[in-house]
């Protein structure tokens, strides 16, 4: 029945298609104001109830525990053995350099350049130093970004500080992934709730670990920096773990609206995003460093680091810092230029930590500059063959197994809470209207729109024979992008069946779908992701409101109802109907075996496997699983 059923069910669409296709941005048009509309909504919750010092304390634990989570953090690895090893060891005027490497995990290696002073005579204030995105490589060779970065670390020795400088899973000598969404089509990270700031916050809290063992580190004097992926580095950190004394981040955070709404998302990897599972914008992760010293740095035409999206997440930490008593605490630098790594902004930074770990401000008479060559700096030669560094994100984020046992009830309040979470509180009105309504040959043909939420507004297409009687079957029809486009014999299908036949396309699919430009769609589903959403995790709303609108009408408002899905759309109707009454079947063809198959729904592995999931929807209603359809 499926192979006829798809034909007819894109009756209505093929005009809504043309239309599309010719004027190419209805759906861009549309989904750009739904971005506008949700991250105000984030921004206008942004630590709105916090008014009081009371209020943050007895908020501040929850928010660090949601932070560790959204970092997939929460369970926190095992702290397992370091097994710090220094290889090598370069010498310098006044200061050495230890060529170091430790293991966060078992096998997910850490390198870096541990920077000392000569001639400690107690325990020395130390920096730990988290890099940006600065690649060194030659001959094929990879030195690690800690090699372009050298500069830092060596001004901290020579002004008495000792500094470790580490490497990014990114750019270093074993180089990870940082773009799996960006550029490598791996949404199934979203559904695993993997983020690589979370592998690289680990790394620094370990990095704490590892200072803390030596003898020669002030372990009540500890700060952090870093510039740009550094710079948000810096921020998980410092927000995480109380240990980091003194914080000067630079250019490595600004607000939702810049990321989401003025688009440079486009110009990050996924490292500078935590999954956002709580729905916060990022002054409540900047927040979280109160009322520890904060100095945000920043340059005046950061074109991935926009100074008014600084500002406004400044205003908003501020008023957490006065609550607190400790304004002082809390400062911001701008200086001329552009997203650069300049003297100017290191100054203040390096001013920042004399006052707050020395207790004094000094002369600052030596410029940073770079002294060695990478290959003085490189700690492996040759790399480890036990190395996860490479393919952590196979299996850094905790997820079930076919085996995890969890309550039905357990599994909805997670979908509900940590898939779910960007769904609106309430439905909101369905403003249901008829579009077009018209008879050919036996068969009446009618089209609704109704509101999804609000920036979201659908289209149902309905088809029956005339004279039909009432309680007959509806045959609901989720609509993947390559079913909306053949609508041979239709007509006849309909005129011969008895029941109501239903196409539904949700948003980006149909007469909604996006600019069919792959870097666009990809930028445009990674906007999803801030918002503490997927494309597809809201397109299982639009599947529920096109059930409620259908229950609105009178020929289907007490008929029963089958839901049909193929490929993506059969996880989309099966997850709606574990939150919808009265689904009497689930027909699906294609049903993904694994996550990677799937459409992304955020975090969902964490506690479920499609397999579970569809023995859930079991629990509940007739499941028919169909033929493989062919595309």
């Amino acid at each position: 029945m499926m192979k006829r059923l798809l034909p007819l069910l894109a009756f209505g669409l093929q005009a809504s298609l043309a239309q599309a296709a010719e004027l190419k941005t209805p759906g861009d048009r549309m989904f750009a104001d739904y971005f506008r509309i949700e991250t105000k909504r984030l921004a206008d919750d942004c630590l709105a109830e916090i008014h009081s010092l009371d209020d943050w304390n007895a908020k501040k634990k929850v928010y660090r525990k949601q932070l560790h989570e959204m970092l997939g953090l929460d369970p926190q690895p095992e702290r397992t053995p370091l097994k710090a090893t220094v290889t090598g060891t370069v010498k310098h005027d006044g200061f050495e350099v230890r060529n170091l490497h430790y293991q966060s995990s078992p096998g997910l290696y850490v390198t870096g350049n541990l920077y000392v002073p000569h001639n400690l005579t107690g325990s020395a204030p130390t920096i730990l130093y988290v890099c940006g995105h600065g690649r060194v490589r030659l001959d094929g060779i990879d030195y690690g970004n800690k090699t372009h970065y050298q500069h830092h670390g060596a001004w901290f020795a020579r002004n008495g500080y000792v500094c470790l400088t580490i490497d990014t899973i990114q750019l270093g000598e074993l180089p990870g992934i940082h773009h799996g969404t960006y550029r490598q089509g791996m949404w199934w990270w979203n559904s695993r709730g993997y983020t690589p700031a979370g592998v690289e916050a680990w790394n620094c809290i370990r990095a704490l670990d590892y200072l803390e063992s030596l003898d020669f580190v002030d372990k009540k004097r500890l700060g952090v920096t870093g510039r740009s992926g550094g710079g948000a580095y810096s921020w998980w950190i410092a927000a995480l773990d109380e240990r980091i004394k003194v914080a000067a981040p630079v250019a490595g955070i600004t607000d939702l609206q810049n990321h989401v709404v003025d688009g440079v998302v486009e110009g990050h990897c996924d490292c500078m995003y935590p999954v956002n599972t709580y729905g916060w914008d990022f002054a409540q992760v900047a927040a979280l460093v109160a009322p520890r010293p904060l100095l945000i740095l920043n340059t005046d035409d950061d074109g991935i680091f926009p100074l008014d999206g600084v500002n406004r997440l400044f205003t908003k930490v501020r008023r957490i810092y006065e609550l607190h008593g400790k304004k002082s605490h809390l400062g911001l630098v701008i200086t001329p230029g552009g997203h650069g790594d300049s003297q100017e902004l290191r100054v203040p930074a390096f001013n920042w930590f004399n006052k707050h770990l020395k207790g004094k401000s000094v002369l600052i008479d030596k410029p940073a500059t770079k002294l060695f060559t990478p290959q003085q700096l490189k700690v492996f030669d040759p790399l480890p063959t036990d190395e996860r560094t490479t393919t952590i994100h196979d299996t850094f984020p905790q997820i079930a197994g076919d085996d995890t046992k969890a309550k039905r009830p357990e599994i909805i309040k997670n979908l509900r809470e940590k898939t779910f979470g960007g769904w609106p509180r309430r439905g909101g009105k369905l403003r249901l209207m008829k579009v077009s309504n018209t008879e050919r040959d036996g068969v009446r043909l009618a089209a609704y729109d109704f509101g999804s939420q609000a920036g979201i507004r659908l289209r149902m297409h309905i088809a029956y024979k005339t004279g039909l009687a009432k309680g007959a079957p509806v045959h609901l029809q989720v609509l993947n992008e390559n079913q909306a486009d053949d609508i041979t014999g239709q007509l006849q299908f309909v005129a011969e069946h008895p029941g109501v036949y239903v196409a539904f396309a949700p948003r980006g699919i149909g007469s909604t779908r996006l600019t069919q430009n792959e870097k666009h769609l990809t930028q445009t589903r990674r906007r999803f992701m801030l918002l503490g959403q997927t494309l597809a995790g809201q397109q299982v709303w639009d599947v529920r409101r096109c059930i409620r609108a259908l229950r609105t009408l009178e020929r289907c408002a007490a008929a029963p109802l089958e839901l049909w899905g193929t490929r993506g759309s059969a996880s989309l109707v099966t997850l709606a109907s574990l939150f919808e009454k009265d689904i009497s079947k689930l027909n699906l063809s294609d049903y993904p075996a694994t996550d990677q198959e799937q459409p992304d729904f955020l975090n969902i592995s964490r506690f479920i496997t499609p397999t579970q999931l569809l023995d859930l929807a079991k629990r509940k209603t007739q499941v028919v699983i169909l033929g493989k359809e062919k595309s």
